[in-house]
């Protein structure tokens, strides 16, 4: 009689601008079940100089507080944990020295999530442990930002994430603790007008039920319900009388309200003068509190990731569609990639199979860039995958695809390439040769198939094997095999082309 399998354990961390969180889960059946949380105040934003780069202290706090959670997760494989960091991480010109050190204490990868890839999980973690009541807006307040989405379901419909947080705010305009009504009106002031580029869209789209996550409206909530409102809803009525109570010390460390922890304080005023900014400006009636947040949409969308499907092939759909891709060109190439690197991986650890898979996607989307112009695609592509709002996608994974399609042709100026975090410039070379081959073979873009075709790699020297006598029939792709050989030679790549079973170059 065989031994039942154990269950599933997974676990995410969500490196946020004042906490860091940590949350594990068991997977039974068709639920997530939460077996351990845990939370450290690190303050991160705290240590952002007016240059964006991180002081020493703040990183060492998040240091250690990653050894500490590294302890619970010992044994956890790679595909298990997920980790995000988010504003505060997104916007310090330093961030690679912290992810570096990070790396020696915490042996999973750490992604640094854009503020609308922060927004759609904020949601889904909110949507999976909230009771549907239709159409739901959920406003987090985070250390250096706010997201708003507003969804159906598990599918949010609009999501921005705007520069205003706790931490960023109480530097901003409660310095040293001090709190007056001159500078909790300026806060205000200030959300306000950050508010209003999106104000009217989501007044437009409307919401049944308004529902605050994380630690700024938790505390909020926690507060009011010490104050005697014990439903724990906050109004804009209760708001007002919050910041009446508030505004009667000087003070934040004077601040004497029910339900307010210490280490909460310093960041209590700008995180309320920013939630009322909130209310104000979409006109909300009330809101309720859910315990869900980002570190739940993480895995939630791990277990979606391992049962259901990939949010990132619908946006890869979406894409290739809302530029106009020729589909059939790209699934050539998609399918010539995947068949030669498959040949030189054929065993791909972790790592080189989530890079195989960011692979088919550079290759489904390489001609993007063709809506803008011919010339130069391949660098327009390489910008829409950047900068483009990418659903499931991390700013590496988005990094990377840029990298992908931006050397799909032409010359090989590899020291151009930007800086990576999870993945080595390294991993991404056999990518791109992969890509460019596949480019190359399907220039006539025809719908005859390719012969059988061979690649042999050595590190930087590859040889691609034809069927004999294919060159005096494909004289025209032979010419381009022979330009990209040249290619290759100026980056110091070797690229032969051969007859089976004789050497032609």
């Amino acid at each position: 009689m065989t031994e039942p399998e154990a269950p599933r354990e997974i676990a995410a961390i969500d490196i946020g601008s004042n906490s860091f969180h940590m949350v594990v889960a068991r997977v039974v059946g068709q639920s997530l079940q939460i077996i351990s949380r845990h939370k450290q105040r690190v303050h991160l934003a705290s240590g952002l100089d007016a240059q964006q780069n991180l002081d020493q202290a703040a990183i060492q706090r998040g240091l250690n507080c990653l050894a500490m959670f590294a302890e619970r997760l010992q044994g956890f494989p790679p595909e298990n944990v997920r980790i995000a960091a988010t504003y505060t991480l997104r916007q310090a010109r330093n961030a690679h020295v912290f992810l570096k050190r990070a790396e020696a204490l915490i042996p999973y990868s750490i992604e640094i999530i854009p503020g609308t890839e922060e927004a759609r999980l904020i949601y889904l973690g909110v949507a999976h442990t909230q009771p549907d009541n239709g159409r739901k807006l959920v406003v987090d307040i985070g250390g250096g930002s706010t997201e708003l989405v507003i969804g159906e379901g598990f599918h949010p419909l609009i999501a921005y994430s705007k520069h205003m947080g706790c931490v960023s705010y109480n530097k901003l305009f409660f310095p040293k603790g001090k709190i007056s009504s001159k500078r909790m009106a300026a806060a205000q002031l200030a959300a306000q007008q950050k508010m209003e580029s999106i104000a009217n869209t989501y007044m437009r789209a409307g919401w049944q039920t308004a529902i605050g996550s994380s630690g700024t409206i938790k505390a909020i909530r926690e507060v009011l319900i010490g104050m005697g409102h014990q439903d724990g809803v906050i109004t804009p009525e209760r708001l007002a009388l919050l910041i009446e109570a508030m505004l009667k010390v000087k003070q934040a460390d004077e601040l004497d309200l029910p339900g307010l922890t210490d280490d909460r304080k310093p960041v209590f005023a700008a995180g309320v003068a920013i939630l009322s900014a909130v209310f104000k400006s979409l006109d909300i009636e009330e809101m309720i509190f859910s315990d869900g947040a980002l570190r739940e949409g993480l895995l939630y969308e791990m277990e979606d990731r391992f049962r259901f499907s990939d949010i990132r092939v619908r946006t890869a759909t979406a894409m290739a569609e809302q530029y106009n891709v020729d589909l059939a060109q790209a699934t050539r190439v998609k399918e010539t990639a995947e068949m030669l690197y498959s040949q030189i991986e054929p065993q791909p650890g972790l790592t080189k199979t989530d890079l195989a898979t960011l692979l088919g996607w550079g290759a489904q989307l390489h001609e993007v860039g063709l809506s803008i112009s011919y010339p130069g695609f391949h660098r327009h592509s390489a910008y829409l995958l950047r900068h483009s709002t990418m659903p499931g996608f991390n700013l590496e994974q988005q990094t990377v695809l840029a990298t992908l399609v931006r050397y799909q042709r032409k010359s090989l100026k590899l020291e151009e390439m930007p800086e990576l975090s999870i993945y080595k410039r390294k991993h991404l070379y056999p990518l791109i040769r992969t890509l460019r081959l596949a480019v190359a073979l399907n220039g006539q873009r025809s719908d005859s198939p390719l012969p059988p075709i061979t690649v042999e790699a050595n590190k930087e020297e590859w040889r691609l094997i034809l069927p004999e006598g294919w060159e005096a029939d494909n004289r025209l792709l032979a010419a381009d095999l022979r330009q990209e050989q040249e290619y290759w030679q100026k980056a110091g790549w070797q690229l032969h082309l051969c007859e089976s079973p004789l050497l032609i170059a």
